[in-house]
C-alpha cells in the first residue's frame, strides 16, 4: 500500500518554531556534509581538468549554454531572441523566471555579478535539496537511507549540473521540499512550493500533479461509505491545491499575453526544437545510434524505468511516485537535444530511493567505499563532459 497515512502535520513540540528546525538540521548534518564533500570533489576535479585543457572552471559553471540565457534575462529582462541559419528562433521566453529573478535580486544586494549570483543560488539550493532528500529517506527507511539518498543524488554522473548556474538545483530543492510537505500534511506550504517550482522549470507540472493526485486520493479515501467527499475537513488541503498551479500557469499565460496566442509558450519551445511527441524522436535517435551504442542507451533507459517500478512495488508513497513518474515521463517523451536527457531526469530523486534503502543495509565501510568510488567516477565524468563541445 502507498503511504498515505502520514498526511498530518506533526504535533507542536512546545519549544517554539526554531528548535524543531535546528534539531532537524542537526539530524541532517551527516547528509549535508556528505553531499558537500561529493560536490566539492566534483568541482575540484573539474578545476584541475579544465586547467589542464586551458579552460576556466568558473566560466564553465557560470557562463556557458543555459546559464548565459538566465544571466541575460536577469540583466536585460525578456525579449531577446536569436535566429539561426535554418530559420529557427531561440527566444529567452523559453526560460522560466524564478532563477533570473533571484540572480537579479542577489546581485543588487551584493557585489556579485548576475552570473555569480546564479552560481550562489545553485549551490545554496543544492544543499537545501540535499536536506529535503535526507528527510525523505529518513522518513521512509531511516537515517542511513537519508544520508545515502543525498549522497547518491550528489554522485549522479551528471551531478556537476547541481554546481552550475542552472535551474536544476533550485527546482529540485523546491520540488523535494514540496513533496515532503505533502507527505507530512503541510498542504498550504506544499502548494506555495509547487507554485514556486512552476516558476522555475516547465517540469514544475510534476509537483502540481503530486499535490493534486494525492489530494484527490485523500478526499476519496476520507469520504463516508457511499457519500460525498468531506470538503470541510480539508480546507487547508484544498487551499494548497489551488495555490499549486499558480506559478506554472501564471508564466504560461503571461507568455501567451506577450505573444497574443494561448499556445505561445509551446511555440517558443518549438523554436528551440523542443516539445513532446510521445517519445518518437527519442526512439528515432536510438535507432540512428546503431548497435551497440543504441542498445547501451536503451539498457540505461530500461534501468531507470526498472528503478521506478521497483519503488512502486516496494510501496513508495503516492506523492513520490507521481512526482518521479511525471518527471521521468516528460524527460523521455520530449524531443530536442538528447544529450540533455540525463540532466532533465536528475530532479527525479525518488528513483534513487530503492538504491539508498539497499545501501543503508550494507555495512558502513562497504557503503562508504562504494559511495566514494561512485563519487570519484562522477567527478571525472562531469569534468570530461563539461569540457566537451555540447551543452549538458
Amino acid at each position: 500500500m502507498n503511504d498515505l497515512a502520514p498526511f498530518r502535520a506533526p504535533a507542536p513540540t512546545g519549544h517554539g518554531g526554531g528548535r524543531p528546525v535546528r534539531a532537524a538540521l542537526r539530524r541532517a548534518a551527516p547528509a549535508l556534509l556528505a553531499y558537500a564533500a561529493i560536490r566539492a570533489l566534483g568541482v575540484l576535479v573539474l578545476a584541475a581538468w579544465s586547467a589542464a585543457h586551458g579552460k576556466s572552471w568558473h566560466t564553465l559553471l557560470t557562463a556557458r549554454w543555459d546559464s548565459l540565457w538566465y544571466t541575460r534575462v536577469a540583466e536585460q529582462g525578456y525579449g531577446y531572441s536569436v535566429q539561426l541559419a535554418n530559420g529557427d528562433v531561440h527566444s529567452n521566453l523559453a526560460f522560466f523566471p524564478l532563477l533570473p529573478w533571484l540572480e537579479r535580486g542577489l546581485s543588487a544586494l551584493t557585489p556579485l555579478s548576475a552570473a555569480d549570483a546564479g552560481l550562489a543560488v545553485s549551490w545554496l539550493a543544492s544543499l537545501a535539496a540535499a536536506w529535503a532528500l535526507y528527510l525523505t529517506g529518513e522518513r521512509l527507511h531511516g537515517p542511513r537511507a537519508g544520508v545515502a539518498l543525498a549522497a547518491l543524488w550528489a554522485a549522479l554522473p551528471v551531478g556537476i549540473v547541481q554546481s552550475m548556474a542552472y535551474s536544476e538545483s533550485l527546482f529540485t530543492a523546491l520540488a523535494a521540499w514540496g513533496v515532503y510537505c505533502v507527505l507530512t500534511g503541510r498542504w498550504v506550504t506544499a502548494g506555495v512550493l509547487a507554485s514556486l517550482a512552476g516558476l522555475t522549470r516547465p517540469v514544475g507540472a510534476a509537483v502540481v500533479a503530486a499535490v493534486w493526485l494525492t489530494a484527490a486520493v485523500t478526499l476519496w479515501r476520507d469520504r463516508p461509505a457511499g457519500g460525498a467527499p468531506r470538503w470541510g475537513r480539508h480546507r487547508r488541503m484544498l487551499l494548497g491545491v489551488l495555490l499549486a498551479p499558480l506559478g506554472w500557469c501564471g508564466y504560461f499565460l503571461w507568455v501567451a499575453a506577450e505573444r497574443g496566442s494561448l499556445t505561445a509558450y509551446l511555440d517558443v519551445q518549438g523554436g528551440w526544437g523542443n516539445g513532446f511527441d510521445g517519445g518518437r524522436a527519442f526512439a528515432a535517435f536510438l535507432w540512428d545510434l546503431g548497435f551497440p551504442a543504441g542498445l547501451g542507451l536503451l539498457a540505461g533507459v530500461a534501468l531507470v524505468v526498472w528503478l521506478y517500478v521497483l519503488g512502486a512495488r516496494r510501496g513508495q508513497p503516492l506523492p513520490l511516485l507521481v512526482y518521479g513518474g511525471t518527471v521521468l515521463l516528460l524527460a523521455l517523451t520530449a524531443k530536442g537535444y538528447f544529450g540533455s536527457k540525463p540532466r532533465l531526469m536528475m530532479p527525479a530523486y525518488p528513483l534513487l530511493l530503492p538504491l539508498a534503502a539497499g545501501l543503508a543495509r550494507w555495512r558502513p565501510a562497504a557503503a562508504w567505499t562504494v559511495t566514494a568510488l561512485v563519487s570519484a567516477g562522477s567527478a571525472v565524468y562531469g569534468a570530461v563532459w563539461l569540457n566537451g563541445s555540447g551543452p549538458p
